[in-house]
């Protein structure tokens, strides 16, 4: 089953951001577009370049009114220590959520059981907790924050004009589609 359209289920984790700890719930993400990013671990190799570029664009999801959080089954002390240690982790302003218990990673669908760590997900929530966009692959594949925020503000304007769509490589700007009878075999 699809986790699309569903709403978050309830969690209840210890994050990590810019020198604080603190807990987060499926009620922090409600009132906000949120997205979460799964990772396999701390201090390993693909996962501080995902981190990295997507605190690089951070600005621009700020802008948007989105919540970021990167998460792991690590635990949040492991990840200011990261922080602490990582000139690529340093650069991080959103928030790291531990997720040692996996609850947060199993809610979402991306635990991979026998080695305790997560895959490579994405997931983008909408101000009522709906989950809107997931994105789930393998570990030896890194992701790119750029055409994430590109998804995010598509998600973004179809939440903002009902019955219109994005139709593919979309940017904020361009004209969407609205679907009707008139544009079946016209497209």
């Amino acid at each position: 089953m699809s986790l699309i359209n569903t709403q978050v289920k309830p969690f209840k984790a210890q994050a990590y951001q810019t020198g604080k700890f603190f807990e987060v719930t499926e009620q922090s993400l409600m009132g906000k577009w949120s997205v979460l990013m799964f990772y396999p671990a701390d201090f390993t190799f693909v996962c501080p370049t995902e981190l990295e570029d997507l605190a690089d664009l951070h600005p621009e999801f700020a802008k948007l009114g989105v919540n970021v959080y990167g998460v792991s089954t690590d635990t949040h002390f492991a990840h200011k220590a990261w922080a602490d240690t990582s000139p690529a982790i340093k650069k991080v302003q959103y928030a790291l959520i531990g997720d040692p218990t996996g609850t947060l990673t199993r809610n979402f669908d991306v635990m991979i059981e026998e080695a305790g760590l997560a895959l490579r997900g994405t997931f983008v929530i909408n101000p009522e907790g709906q989950i809107k966009l997931c994105e789930i692959h393998d570990n030896g594949i890194g992701r790119d924050a750029t055409e994430l925020l590109r998804k995010v503000k598509a998600a973004q304007y179809t939440y903002n004009h009902p019955g219109e769509v994005c139709p593919a490589k979309w940017k904020e700007g361009d004209a969407t589609l609205k679907p009707s009878l008139d544009l079946v075999g016209k497209i």
